[in-house]
């Protein structure tokens, strides 16, 4: 029986329930760090850190968590891109 479980495919009678069990927690889980970070932004704590952190987790499952995650690495790139340049405009003066 054990040795059946670590070769679920799509023909084993359990591969429904594992993907649906699978699909749960990582909703569980993702959901849970992602508020716990939007209570970071009112709360001490990193909220920049934790909320891309839990939208990788629910990123895993769900395909507009990681949209999300994409828009917020190019606005991140983007603004560390910014964050370099500034100090160049500032010898100019």
């Amino acid at each position: 029986m054990l040795r059946s479980l670590r070769t679920l495919d799509e023909s084993h009678p359990l591969y429904r329930a594992y993907r649906v069990a699978k699909r749960i927690v990582i909703a569980l889980v993702g959901f849970s760090v992602l508020l716990v970070g939007v209570a970071m932004i009112i709360l001490p704590g990193p909220a920049v850190v934790v909320i891309p952190l839990g939208l990788g987790i629910l990123s895993l499952e769900f395909a507009w968590a990681r949209n999300w995650l994409g828009k917020i690495r190019d606005k991140a790139k983007s603004a560390a891109g910014l964050s370099r340049r500034a100090p160049e405009a500032d010898r100019d003066l």
